[in-house]
């Protein structure tokens, strides 16, 4: 695939890029070099190969899925300024 100068150009003006006349040339022969290897990458065959997300094998670390309560209310509560029967204590604010 080629790229010529007006796709350069539209490319540029999308990616916000200030490129003057005589670089526009020379990204263009660039562009058709880069997708000409990306069009050699379609030719390889993978039909064997497995589709991945990393390059070497990742496991995830898990842990007990327990429901627990924490056990550190007092903790807790004892960094409020006002606690009452274990629980938050603030100015009532409906009547």
């Amino acid at each position: 695939m080629s790229v010529d100068a007006d796709t350069v150009r539209k490319i540029a003006r999308l990616a916000r890029i200030g490129i003057t006349d005589a670089q526009v040339a020379p990204l263009a022969q660039e562009l058709s070099t880069i997708l000409g290897w990306i069009e050699q990458l379609g030719e390889v065959d993978t039909a064997g190969v497995a589709p991945m997300t990393a390059v070497i094998p990742l496991t995830l670390a898990w842990r007990a899925d327990v429901v627990a309560d924490g056990d550190i209310q007092a903790k807790v509560l004892a960094n409020a300024p006002d606690a009452s029967s274990g629980f938050f204590a603030v100015p009532k604010v409906i009547e």
